[in-house]
């Protein structure tokens, strides 16, 4: 059971994903205009992201839930319930092929890999430079996750644009909205949520 027992969710649940870049400072923008669109928001980030990247303790308060980015103990609650779409924003070279390699060595990346088995519908907003972006290996988990149905946004660059400031998510404009866009292309969820044995929250074996 999750805490949410015996009061079911009025609305759509979004994972949103976030990875270590410096646009992922604007994060906040997705949690509001998800929202306003009618889903409850539950972030989960990489490691490194948390070291800065974005105001924890602003998207805590966007979401009314604390941030993950840990594997909880087995005797933990869980803090988010299941899944119905998960939006990876921004999402970075490292978790990109990492992810389509099948790598789940944190709490973000196993939560992608399950996604798939779970049939979740997931948007992906890249933030790659283009140096990276030409590795042979990252366009070949493009080809990977576009087959396995993952959509994908625009790619954008982590460099700062010219006279950009920081605020309202720095960097150069970032289409946050585009990744709930993405989403509205699939199904919107209205049946069973995925089954509890889904989404383990303990580390790999």
């Amino acid at each position: 059971m999750t805490e949410h027992a015996g009061e079911p969710l009025k609305r759509p649940f979004l994972y949103v994903v976030v990875c270590a870049a410096g646009i992922a400072s604007g994060v906040g923008r997705l949690i509001v205009a998800a929202r306003a669109r009618g889903w409850e928001v539950g972030v989960i980030a990489t490691p490194v992201a948390m070291g800065g990247f974005f105001d924890t303790a602003e998207v805590e308060r966007l979401t009314g839930r604390p941030i993950r980015s840990a594997w909880r103990t087995p005797g933990d609650p869980r803090p988010f319930p299941p899944p119905d779409a998960v939006a990876v924003a921004p999402a970075t070279f490292n978790t990109i092929n990492k992810w389509a390699a099948g790598t789940a060595d944190t709490l973000a990346l196993a939560t992608l890999c399950e996604a798939y088995g779970l049939g979740v519908p997931v948007a992906v907003l890249p933030c790659v430079a283009d140096t990276l972006a030409a590795h042979p290996a990252y366009r070949e988990s493009l080809v990977r996750l576009r087959a396995m149905g993952v959509r994908f946004g625009d790619p954008a660059s982590d460099e700062p644009a010219s006279g950009a400031t920081e605020a309202g998510g720095g960097r150069q404009d970032f289409a946050w909205e585009r990744a709930l866009d993405l989403l509205d292309a699939f199904p919107r969820p209205g049946g069973p949520r995925p089954a509890e044995s889904g989404m383990r929250h303990g580390p790999p074996s």
